[in-house]
């Protein structure tokens, strides 16, 4: 048998001695969890993910939702036909229909369903669409989640205090505030530059930077012509919309994903590759 002096406390065990002092406030809390991760109970991805949880419950709607202009939608006056090469391209699960305009949303299409047109089935997109959700800007998002879960729901439409839809939200994209999309030092104030150089010789880049001023800012000679931002050379380069983490070669660039969820890329750090790397 193990000596009581040889067992090693678990994290559960040394988080309960440090919560023996209950905290006061919420600021009390945050200083506890960040005294735990310096002394190596947490590491930094619980940290990160308890912090998330913490705002989850302070942020609205309105702060994560996407944009109206840079909703992906489907006409249901559209044939199929059309809007398939649309949905493979954009490769999400679930698209807002619309009649007429991004106003007048009638329902949500699943992707999946699309496949009774591949196997000759009777094909009515009327008639598979599922009830479309909304939600006010100012919905918080721990009540959203679990009005997500409890209901099943993934995806809602977000309303203004007019009535007119101002943007979508997805239950990924609140579970990215905890586990994903939490702001850390890569994340750029609205207020800075594009294209921020470091003492390294990296340069941390907006993907909504334009090529041309990533050109001149780098000396670098990318056309525009296909793609107008960083964010569109990278996706074209990777192929697909890449993870936070993942390395991207474009010529002599090496490209790290800094920020970026399930349906955008935000920002990305590059650094010119040494050169032994570089041919």
């Amino acid at each position: 048998m193990d000596s009581p002096a040889s067992h090693k406390p678990s994290l559960l065990e040394r988080l309960s001695t440090m919560l023996l002092r209950e905290p006061e406030d919420r600021e009390q809390l945050i200083a506890l969890l960040h005294s735990a991760y310096e002394r190596n109970l947490l590491d930094a991805d619980a940290l990160s993910m308890m912090e998330g949880v913490m705002q989850v419950s302070e942020r609205q709607v309105r702060e994560i939702m996407i944009p109206r202009a840079q909703m992906d939608v489907i006409d249901i006056s559209e044939p199929p036909e059309k809007f398939i090469p649309f949905v493979i391209e954009t490769a999400h699960s679930r698209f807002p229909v619309t009649d007429g305009d991004k106003d007048n949303i009638i329902g949500i299409l699943l992707a999946k369903d699309l496949l009774r047109y591949y196997a000759g089935e009777e094909f009515d997109v009327r008639d598979m669409l599922r009830p479309a959700v909304f939600v006010p800007e100012s919905k918080r998002l721990n009540v959203l989640l679990r009005d997500f879960r409890s209901n099943r729901n993934h995806i809602a439409l977000v309303v203004d205090e007019y009535g007119g839809v101002s943007g979508m939200v997805t239950i990924e994209d609140v579970l990215e505030q905890i586990v994903g999309d939490i702001e850390d030092e890569y994340d750029f104030d609205d207020d800075e530059d594009n294209i921020i150089a470091d003492a390294a010789g990296q340069y941390r880049v907006k993907a909504d930077t334009v090529i041309a001023d990533f050109n001149a800012a780098l000396g670098t000679d990318f056309s525009d012509e296909e793609c107008d931002t960083v964010g569109g050379l990278v996706l074209q380069a990777a192929g697909q919309l890449p993870k936070r983490g993942d390395h991207i070669h474009i010529g002599k660039l090496t490209v790290t994903v800094l920020r970026a969820d399930s349906r955008r890329l935000y920002s990305v750090l590059v650094e010119r590759k040494k050169s032994a790397d570089a041919v």
